[in-house]
């Protein structure tokens, strides 16, 4: 193991101007990657949190009309959805639990006693579906200004949304691995051209094409390091920071960017896959590169 990242060697590649922008390269990549990655993650989970909030569920909204107390309006509205088929469980909130949910939008301080809220009813219905026009129009004759909300079609385009932006950033992931691999090989490549003679040289003493290979290969390794693992650690502490601003920015308003041990790990693999690929990248381009020479 110590010989593989052993300094010595006989080509002098660490002059070689072709691999001095390698680690800048795969720390854009690495960086990008990353954030890509863990946006496809959040955008997941909040989409998985929606899904679980939503399905099954629907909301009466009861508009507020002057002269008119809400409570009794909302007491006939629940009498008559515990009528309906289907629903398993009408409850009405309260202002209080009206505020909370308008607070992120308006503004605590604008939420004044005097200020004309809507009736809020969260009903439970059973799986399998019910007719929501059938609903809203029983409801509109009991409780004028009762309007059923049904956020199916809403999650529905929202989930297929999701999908497309979380197929984008794979393939924003893969495309970005893709690149590396280009970089390092016209890296390699214009390593090769500049010690061609050196190359022959040694072939000549009797070198082999893995003791040539593997010089590469050592080089290729520490310029990936030297660019991979910086730019995770700085990714990593963007994540951090904007799960931070986003905490800070109010509930509902932004998906929480937060993440658990295995996403973390999955993250922390980038780096190593990006360092993986470039070594190998350049073992193989070497090795084809000298069964072209003979």
């Amino acid at each position: 193991m110590m010989a593989f990242f052993a300094t010595r060697t006989d080509l002098a590649l660490d002059r070689d101007a072709s691999g001095r922008f390698l680690p800048w390269v795969i720390a854009v990549m690495v960086f990008m990657a990353m954030l890509a990655l863990a946006g496809a993650m959040v955008l997941q989970r909040a989409t998985a949190g929606w899904q679980r909030g939503i399905e099954g569920h629907l909301t009466v909204q009861i508009a507020d009309q002057a002269g008119q107390p809400m409570a009794p309006r909302l007491a006939a509205a629940v009498k008559e959805l515990q009528l309906v088929p289907g629903v398993v469980r009408a409850v009405p909130l309260d202002r209080a639990a009206v505020e909370l949910l308008l607070a992120p939008w308006l503004g605590r301080e604008n939420l004044t006693s005097d200020l004309p809220l809507p009736g809020l009813i969260d009903v439970e219905v059973a799986p399998g579906g019910i007719d929501v026009a059938a609903i809203g129009a029983r409801l509109a004759r009991t409780v004028p200004g009762a309007v059923v909300d049904d956020p199916k079609p809403w999650l529905d385009r929202v989930l297929r949304l999701a999908d497309l932006l979380q197929i984008l950033a794979g393939a924003v992931v893969l495309g970005i691995g893709l690149a590396t691999v280009f970089m390092v090989i016209f890296a390699t490549r214009a390593g090769l051209s500049s010690h061609r003679e050196a190359i022959e040289v040694l072939h000549l003493i009797g070198a082999r094409d893995g003791y040539i290979a593997g010089q590469f290969q050592r080089q290729t390794l520490r310029l990936a390091l030297a660019g991979a693992l910086p730019a995770g650690i700085a990714a990593a502490g963007s994540l951090i920071v904007l799960g931070v601003l986003a905490a800070g920015a109010g509930r509902g308003l932004l998906p929480t960017i937060g993440f658990g041990p295995l996403a973390w790990l999955a993250l922390a693999a980038l780096p190593v896959i990006a360092i993986v690929i470039a070594t190998l990248s350049a073992r193989f381009t070497v090795l084809g590169y000298l069964r072209e020479m003979l």
